[in-house]
């Protein structure tokens, strides 16, 4: 009998993600593998986009998991709407509208790029005054939870901006998906994706897509053919589609869908609003005990997202040894800051799973252990 090789530590993630995973979902991963044409996996297949679609709040037919993790999902998104010499309003506000823009250029379409600080929602004035000076732009494309810094911007007013000038909002809910209140039918989202180790607190390495009627029409009457073959959205539903009859595109990743479908259970037995309630509450009981700290949030609180919590660490303070003292005697992960919060923040997750008070609690008695002694060092 071969040696077990694989071994890791048992770790509570409270960073940016992955969260911690449901202890059913790590079970459901572990179940005996059929055929990616299974009639059974088949049968899996249409129950796991209809609980997308319960999770999106969508009726859009064209809602399923791609077969690789969130970035994947932003490609899916922008190369099949986004033609060479499209004009797309893209706004940065972090890592990852960064990542919209750099897609964009290498799709060939022109990005128009509507800045804002690090920590701040994107301004929708901005992104008005760039479309007013735009009037050939097709797409508006922006972060609902920037997972670099901890801000949400205002989802619902900018798809309807976008739409007042005719153009199709495309969304990154990578971190909003289960966290905070995301209405894909309700706002007229155009476009949107998702992954799978956020707020949905399932294994990395899926990306939750849906498509309005309106975009997927877009696609179909595109006058070149989508860039990516494997993220083609026109061969991809031919597999993902619906009923019995399907057509080989690739060979899913059947147990991680195995997880997904039992995370996505999980969110629906629990309420998709409870579980935004959830997150919330979370976040206050979390605040209370870090501002008791002496620690201070780097994003305001009109904007703030529950989920992931960015806090500024004590003057000096080495913030790299909190965080690797947090993991090395406590087993508790928390992420570091990106780009411009480079050093200058914490970034702390309450998603899914790792929402709960027993997190909570054990953070912050970590935390204060470890901020004490280095300040009594310090001092």
């Amino acid at each position: 009998m071969a040696k077990a090789i694989v071994n890791p530590p048992k770790r509570t993630l409270m960073g940016p993600g992955p969260s911690d995973v449901y202890p059913e979902v790590l079970e459901a991963l572990g179940r005996p593998t059929v055929g990616h044409l299974d009639p059974y996996f088949i049968d899996l297949m249409d129950e796991t986009k209809e609980l997308l679609k319960y999770a999106f709040r969508t009726k859009n037919q064209l809602t399923m998991p791609v077969s690789a993790p969130g970035s994947a999902g932003m490609e899916t998104c922008l190369m099949n709407l986004i033609e060479p010499g499209d004009t797309c309003v893209v706004c940065v506000n972090g890592v990852f509208g960064g990542r919209m823009r750099d897609i964009v250029e290498r799709i060939g379409g022109t990005a128009v790029v509507v800045e804002d600080d690090w920590g701040k929602p994107v301004d929708v004035q901005k992104v008005e005054d760039a479309l007013k000076q735009h009037s050939d732009a097709k797409y508006v494309a922006f972060v609902h939870a920037e997972t670099s810094t901890g801000a949400r911007s205002d989802a619902r007013e900018l798809v309807a901006l976008a739409h007042t000038y005719d153009c199709l909002a495309i969304v990154d809910a990578v971190t909003s998906l289960g966290g905070i209140e995301l209405q894909v039918d309700e706002w007229e989202i155009d476009a949107i994706y998702s992954g799978s180790q956020k707020c949905l607190s399932c294994i990395p390495g899926i990306s939750p897509v849906s498509f309005s009627e309106r975009a997927l029409e877009v696609v179909q009457k595109r006058s070149s053919k989508v860039k990516s073959w494997f993220l083609d959205v026109n061969l991809v539903t031919q597999y993902w589609g619906s009923g019995k009859s399907r057509s080989y595109h690739h060979t899913a990743p059947v147990n991680s869908i195995y997880a997904l479908n039992q995370s996505l259970r999980i969110l629906k037995a629990e309420g998709i609003e409870n579980a935004w309630k959830r997150h919330h509450e979370n976040h206050l009981k979390l605040k209370d005990g870090l501002e008791e700290l002496g620690l201070e949030f780097a994003v305001e609180e009109s904007h703030r997202l529950p989920q992931l919590n960015a806090v500024r660490p004590p003057d000096g303070i080495d913030e790299a040894a909190v965080r690797r003292q947090l993991l090395d005697e406590h087993n508790i992960e928390i992420g570091a800051g990106l780009g411009a919060l480079a050093g200058k923040t914490w970034r702390i997750g309450l998603m899914g799973y790792a929402s709960r008070q027993e997190n909570i609690d054990k953070l912050l008695k970590a935390l204060r252990q470890v901020l004490s002694t280095r300040q009594a060092t310090a001092g």
